[in-house]
């Protein structure tokens, strides 16, 4: 069982996860804990690693480059239109597979932590300043 893509839908605790072959075909489904994660991955050797993009993509992303293996982020935008059924882990995870096999996909580029804590900093600035803005708004109507 050879697996050349496998699709992770990232949790809080359990990982949903959908190990397909170089044909498309379903090889590998299995559900697993946050704890069993790099040593199941290690032990599937998958060529590829696709992943909705988040912050925590980003960290396992990273794990698995150090590993050696090819790690591919896709906004959650993308994946959405590949979900056939009812919206589940398991699910998630083989429509993750299907949009990172498209040929036309645009992938996001796995951040290093000193990008991630940059984009942080901005995010709770843009927050400040649009507290103070309402802040201000609400002063000047009474």
């Amino acid at each position: 069982m050879e697996v050349a893509i496998l699709g992770i839908d990232l949790a809080k605790n359990t990982f949903q996860l959908h190990g397909a072959d170089r044909h498309g075909h379903a090889v590998h489904r299995s559900k697993i804990r946050r704890s069993e994660l790099l040593s199941m991955v290690s032990s599937l050797q998958p060529r590829l690693i696709a992943m909705e993009a988040c912050s925590s993509a980003h960290h396992w992303a990273r794990r698995f480059l150090a590993m050696g293996i090819g790690v591919r982020l896709i906004s959650p935008q993308y994946v959405t239109p590949f979900v056939k059924t009812n919206k589940n882990d398991r699910n998630d995870a083989e429509a993750i597979v299907e949009a990172a096999c498209r040929p036309a996909m645009n992938f996001v580029s796995v951040k290093s932590v000193e990008q991630q804590d940059i984009q942080a900093v901005h995010r709770i600035r843009e927050l400040l300043v649009h507290h103070r803005t309402a802040r201000a708004g609400s002063r000047t109507s009474r």
